[in-house]
């Protein structure tokens, strides 16, 4: 438990945000849009500080639901 809050306190500072998969990032962006636009929530191209965290976590949601949902088609072979 002490090295993992120590880990996490070695890392201040730095972006947890970071893409795993770099070039993933523009799918995932036309993602996020897609998904914003279907919920009804306008999304603007760079900054959108200005949405509530519920509308934020809805389109987060909905996109780890797409994904785990192509992963698992893909792993069943459609």
């Amino acid at each position: 438990m002490l090295q993992q809050f120590q880990n996490r306190n070695d890392n201040a500072g730095t972006s947890r945000n970071r893409k795993l998969v770099p070039e993933a990032k523009q799918a995932l962006d036309q993602m996020k849009f897609e998904i914003a636009g279907q919920l009804g929530i306008n999304l603007q191209q760079g900054y959108n500080g200005n949405i509530s965290a519920k509308d934020a976590g809805r389109i987060g949601g909905n996109m780890v639901k797409k994904m785990i949902e192509q992963q698992q088609r893909q792993m069943a072979g459609r």
